[in-house]
């Protein structure tokens, strides 16, 4: 396995020291593995309770590869919620969109989100898998 997409609720996982998130985004920061996105940290920016929590966040680009934003994954993004919606089926568009992002950079998403099923059965987007897969 190379690089890793993190989300946020596996990073939510990760620094509540849950397992097996816990253990797996650990080898993967000992790896240089994972990568990120800029909709990931705002997310995990908006759930932040302290100012402690937010700085460590922020150095977050300085210690991983931050996919770039493209037009062309917003359109994919946009384009995969709305087949999704037509066929019955809800996903937020920020999950969509990081479902294109890791599409179009042949990229793994480790997520304990549900919504991710839906975005690899339909979406053709790669997941880690591991032991528990609860949603958040």
């Amino acid at each position: 396995m190379g690089r890793v997409l993190v989300d946020t609720s596996a990073w939510i996982a990760y620094f509540r020291r849950e397992e097996p998130c816990f253990g797996l985004v650990s080898a993967l920061l000992d790896d240089d593995r994972i990568c990120c996105l800029g909709l990931i940290l705002a997310e995990l920016l908006q759930g932040v309770r302290s100012e402690k929590q937010a700085a460590h966040l922020l150095g977050f680009p300085h210690l991983f590869d931050f996919l770039p934003e493209s037009l062309e994954n917003w359109v994919s993004a946009g384009g995969l919620a709305n087949r999704l919606r037509n066929k019955g089926r809800t996903v937020g568009l920020a999950d969509c969109y990081i479902a294109a992002v890791a599409r179009a950079n042949d990229l793994p998403v480790l997520t304990l989100d549900n919504h991710f099923t839906v975005l690899r059965d339909e979406g053709g987007v790669n997941l880690v898998q591991f032991a528990s897969n609860k949603k958040r």
